[in-house]
């Protein structure tokens, strides 16, 4: 009988995929390199299994990478095509090349063939970065044909794809790029190939909140992309888009973003202080096993837990700053917006709220780490270009901008408690009394304490010129300036040599004198102005020594020889008094007695143009906002990684 020409194999110990086969012959040196066009169908086609992609490129080095450029090549030709061609679901698979930072999984069928490749390729370390990684994904002599037709194909899939969830896709594939080769040259292609108005239209007819915002997102990033080195055509169309009705919808995706940003920070602290029931009532006499509902009472965090996770913190959704910044310095539309929009929802935060209750947790944890630091700073930039306009000023002022704010107690000294709807700019006050407040160290951030002092001046400032009484605790205020100077004075041998440290010791002393001088033009009554005399004759001593310190007198640029003068003023009177009454000391009633007495014979000699301020000039921080922009650029990346792990 003859052999059967049919032979049993061995039966493997597991079955590889066939898309895994491909992805091995892809990379492999011995197989051809030129491969046939039914490969590539089933390449598109086929199941993606990214993790298999993953470990076949992590074998290989970067130099191991370029070796093998022509493969990668034909790979990323490829998918261009296909995405250029818009059929499904290939075109899908195929725009995942470009998702470099976004993991392979809970994507779907469609989802992660080449992200892992192109995440391989912009991961890796190269020599020469722009030029290697060129040199892998098109080669010098077509990466032009190449990523032109790659943008070209984008922006066509953003503008006009066959439903919300493709567009979308096409989003999330430029930001990834975007992010993932920011320090390269290929990012000029984005901006030679003007996205704006398809990002806008997609925005515009957007039915979901995250949908908006990583549009807004990308926006962001391209604006920023070496825009000290040349005209950016993004920053441009900032400066001319009037359509009201998308500016609202990004607002609000943006609001959105800052109340979860702001919620992070409560998962690790919570700060709402609970009001007084029957059920509190018996717990603070330790009989909470008697409430009718107890409920077991959230442990509080380790300290050093708490301290790590705080560290950590603002979430990677607070890169969206950096967009919403360059907006306010661009657009005076986004701006009236931004500060008069409602909020969608009886419960929810409007888009301004919901920013500064972020920016108010923000400020209080400046320190803990650079990225902290460095979103405040933004978030300050903005706050000051809003209360630089007199038109918003108004609006931040009046009593139409009365909403509630939650803001941050996490650290003490608290400010008081103020439940219900409030100004706006009493919001703004506390938020920089907290900057001040829970920011002091001998390596300080004198930066940091520019800004929030300079926003105080400029709401004084217009408060003063428009003679709008604003209600507000103005004591606590009064009490941070001196004990700011106080501190100041303390440490004044670790302090004095700090950059820009005499703008900022002019700012303060020009603002105090400032509401010496005006002080009866915005304050509420008479008290208000009596107690700032009264702390200022408290720490009349104290002044001196921060005039010598840091030898103030020698500058005419502040109002030192001011605030000493009304002290010396008073500190004679109630010499005087006292000795009238035999007496050292006199009662704080007494005090007071003196001060309104005091206010005949005083004179203060205060110096012209202390409501003055110079306008934000973006030029002026250019160092900031690059560095602000490296951390955005991380921050994207990160949180795409995040949202699809």
């Amino acid at each position: 009988m003859e052999p059967s020409p049919l032979t049993q194999q061995a039966r493997p110990e597991t079955f590889q995929p066939k898309v895994v086969q491909l992805y091995t012959s892809l990379f492999n040196e011995s197989d051809d390199i030129d491969k046939s066009e039914g490969f590539w169908r089933e390449f598109f086609l086929l199941r993606p299994d990214g993790p298999n992609l993953q470990r076949v490129l992590v074998d290989l080095s970067a130099d191991g990478l370029l070796h093998l450029q022509s493969q990668s090549q034909q790979l990323f030709w490829r998918a261009v095509q296909h995405v250029k061609a818009g059929n499904a679901p290939s075109d899908e698979i195929a725009l995942d090349v470009s998702c470099p930072w976004i993991p392979f999984t809970a994507r779907g069928l469609t989802s992660q063939t080449l992200t892992a490749f192109l995440g391989g390729v912009l991961q890796k370390k190269y020599t020469n970065p722009s030029s290697d990684i060129i040199a892998v994904l098109a080669g010098l002599d077509q990466v032009d044909a190449t990523f032109t037709e790659f943008v070209s194909s984008l922006d066509n899939l953003i503008r006009g794809g066959r439903n919300l969830d493709v567009r979308q896709k096409a989003v999330e594939v430029a930001l990834a790029v975007t992010s993932g080769a920011y320090q390269t040259g290929l990012v000029s292609y984005f901006t030679h190939r003007d996205l704006f108005p398809s990002l806008m239209k997609f925005i515009q007819d957007s039915d979901k909140t995250d949908q908006a915002f990583k549009s807004f997102l990308l926006l962001g990033l391209l604006a920023n992309y070496n825009k000290f080195e040349f005209q950016n055509p993004y920053r441009l169309r900032f400066d001319d888009f009037v359509n009201e009705a998308t500016i609202q919808k990004i607002l609000r995706s943006f609001g959105n973003a800052c109340s979860s940003a702001r919620d992070r920070y409560v998962a690790v602290q919570e700060d709402l202080p609970e009001g007084w029931t029957f059920n509190t009532t018996l717990t603070f006499f330790g009989l909470g096993v008697l409430t009718p509902s107890a409920k077991a009472a959230t442990q509080a965090s380790d300290p050093e837990a708490a301290k790590a996770l705080f560290a950590a913190l603002p979430g990677r959704e607070a890169a969206v700053l950096l967009a919403t910044y360059d907006f306010t310095v661009a657009n005076k539309l986004f701006c009236f917006n931004f500060v008069s929009l409602p909020a969608e929802h009886k419960h929810e935060d409007s888009p301004f709220s919901g920013f500064l209750s972020f920016t108010s947790y923000l400020i209080q944890h400046a320190h803990r780490s650079t990225r902290a630091s460095v979103y405040t700073t933004i978030n300050l930039f903005v706050l000051r270009i809003l209360v630089e306009d007199p038109v918003l000023c108004k609006q931040i002022c009046s009593d139409e901008s009365k909403t509630t704010v939650r803001l941050c107690r996490q650290r003490q000294p608290y400010l008081p408690l103020v439940r219900g709807d409030r100004v706006h700019a009493t919001v703004l006050l506390d938020m920089m009394v907290d900057g001040i407040n829970h920011n002091l160290r001998r390596r300080l951030d004198v930066d940091l304490y520019i800004l929030c002092i300079g926003v105080i001046l400029r709401l004084v400032s217009f408060l003063s010129r428009s003679r709008v009484r604003l209600a507000y605790h103005w004591s606590e205020l009064w009490r941070t300036f001196l004990s700011l100077i106080r501190f100041l004075t303390t440490y004044a041998n670790d302090l004095k040599s700090l950059r820009d440290m005499s703008g900022l010791l002019d700012t303060l002393v020009n603002l105090i004198a400032l509401s010496l001088s005006a002080g009866e033009a915005f304050l509420p009554s008479p008290a208000e102005y009596d107690d700032l005399f009264y702390k200022l004759v408290e720490i009349g001593d104290t002044l001196v020594k921060f005039r010598d310190a840091y030898d103030l007198d020698s500058r005419p640029t502040n109002s030192i020889a001011t605030l000493i003068s009304v002290s010396e003023h008073y500190n004679a009177l109630l010499e005087s008094s006292a000795s009238k009454a035999r007496s050292k000391n006199l009662s704080p009633k007494d005090v007071g007695k003196v001060i309104k007495q005091g206010y005949e014979t005083l004179s203060i000699q205060a110096k012209e143009g202390l409501d003055g301020w110079a306008n934000f000039r973006e030029a002026d921080e250019r160092v900031v906002l690059k560095k602000v922009t490296r951390v955005v650029v991380a921050d994207v990346q990160a949180l795409l990684v995040e949202q699809q792990s």
